[in-house]
């Protein structure tokens, strides 16, 4: 019998060391090196695959045409959405997110939809027994779904259950809590996590069955355990939202069978996670009165059109470093634009604080924003408001040069739906809709800055 080894390996990247440091040499992280048993070596007459040994492969041509995908829609409009219009058969799904910022509760609401609409849905709980699930099964008025209910974490049991039972629908609640016997570690540790979603996902595959994983995540908002989980599985889904603010975001980073960065919204209640169906309405419905600092962006997440307001406050500092401070917005391209401003517009930014926000809890990532964070930023420094009226959208290049952005047309038309009257954008900004909507085209950051807020000392 060979001899069972252990190594380290890091959870970040999958590097292994034949010794355990507190710095991964491969990616960089930090304190990521745990140590797990290795796989058993072969002995000394090792064999290379030779010619025949295996068995052939079926090709087909490129050609050929494959019938759409079947997909189950469950009836929460905004869940299939993200999944690209219902769940597809044998797909792994892996949902992450903050402790307590209602995974649970989603899928617990999914599990019922799907359910009701005739697909054997069975549940596994890792973290809590079959009576918590229950108890908040009839908190949320779904005592009557037709779900079963399981607490195991062997991971051995769960897949003879459901090969018993043959489901169409399983939730494993959570993937850090399932333990392989074959598997020499402790669960939670980087070799079960990756045991336990291999077996997961193949058994998935075989058997037709759609699974969806619930993940942890670190403190820096990424999947725990090794990142080759994101790429086993076919969808990969963000559960995002700040704990003070009762709205949350269903954001997709991968989707095998739709579109990448698609995004549902839900309103966190007393009877659970409520649908949003117009997103944009509720994120600016405090904005009655002009207010200097703040700026409506037209932006695009996923295949949706979604208006958001950018909030900025410019203030002076006691501190030798002034301060930079960002929520929903990208740090370094808060920089970027602070140093665009003052090196192209002549606009300092010295011995000042800055501070923006994205309103609502939203996260926005997309480049087309940098404008109205330029706008926002201009308007809380030299305390003049933005007319309420007016959506701004344009990607800022370090020349100073205002870059068009796509789909412009959906985001004029989602500002005019909601009875915007003006937008500023980039000058070379393609529309090929009639928007109502009178837009204004600048070319570059120093003309808006002289345009919309005249000689700025």
């Amino acid at each position: 019998m060979a001899r069972t080894t252990t190594q380290f390996v890091c959870s970040a990247c999958g590097a292994t060391y034949k010794k355990w440091a507190g710095h991964c040499e491969a990616c960089g992280a930090w304190n990521s090196i745990h140590e797990e048993a290795a796989l058993s070596a072969a002995g000394p007459a090792k064999k290379t695959l030779g010619a025949g040994r295996g068995k052939g492969m079926a090709l087909s041509s490129l050609a050929e045409s494959e019938a759409p995908l079947p997909r189950t829609v469950s009836g929460i409009g905004e869940l299939d959405r993200v999944l690209g219009g219902g769940l597809v058969p044998a797909s792994v799904v892996l949902v992450g997110g903050d402790p307590g910022i209602g995974k649970s509760t989603l899928l617990l609401q999914a599990a019922a939809a799907f359910a009701n609409a005739g697909v054997k849905t069975i549940y596994v709980s890792g973290e809590e027994a079959a009576a918590q699930v229950r108890m908040r099964a009839q908190r949320l008025g779904l005592g009557a779904a037709p779900v079963s209910l399981a607490a195991e974490t062997n991971l051995r049991d769960i897949l003879t259950t459901l090969d018993a039972e043959r489901p169409g629908f399983v939730i494993i609640d959570s993937i850090q809590t399932m333990w392989a016997d074959h598997v020499e570690s402790a669960p939670g540790s980087v070799s079960q996590v990756r045991a336990a979603s291999h077996e997961l996902t193949s058994f998935a595959k075989r058997r037709g069955i759609s699974v969806v994983l619930v993940g942890h995540v670190t403190k820096d908002g990424q999947i725990a355990g090794p990142r080759v989980i994101e790429h086993m599985v076919d969808t990969v889904l963000y559960f995002e939202g700040e704990r003070g603010h009762q709205y949350r975001i269903l954001r997709a980073v991968k989707n095998r069978f739709g579109p990448a960065d698609e995004i549902g919204v839900f309103e966190m209640t007393g009877a659970g996670l409520a649908e949003v169906l117009n997103p944009s309405e509720l994120f600016l419905s405090e904005r009655d009165r002009p207010a200097s600092g703040s700026v409506v962006f037209a932006g695009i997440e996923g295949t949706r059109p979604l208006l958001v307001e950018i909030q900025a406050l410019v203030a002076p500092s006691t501190l030798a470093t002034p301060r930079r401070s960002t929520v929903g917005w990208d740090g370094g391209r808060l920089s970027m634009i602070l140093a665009v401003l003052e090196a192209r517009c002549g606009v300092g930014f010295g011995g000042l604080d800055v501070y923006l926000n994205v309103a609502g809890g939203m996260r926005v990532s997309e480049p087309a924003a940098d404008l109205a964070v330029a706008a926002a930023i201009l308007s809380a420094r030299q305390d003049l408001p933005i007319p309420t009226d007016t959506v701004v959208f344009g990607e800022i290049s370090l020349s100073g040069a205002l870059r068009p952005v796509s789909q412009a047309d959906q985001r004029l038309k989602e500002a005019a739906k909601l009875g915007f009257a003006s937008a500023i954008a980039p000058s070379k900004m393609k529309v090929q809709a009639e928007s109502g909507i009178t837009v204004q085209r600048i070319d570059d950051l120093a003309g808006f800055v002289e345009t919309v807020f005249g000689a700025v000392e």
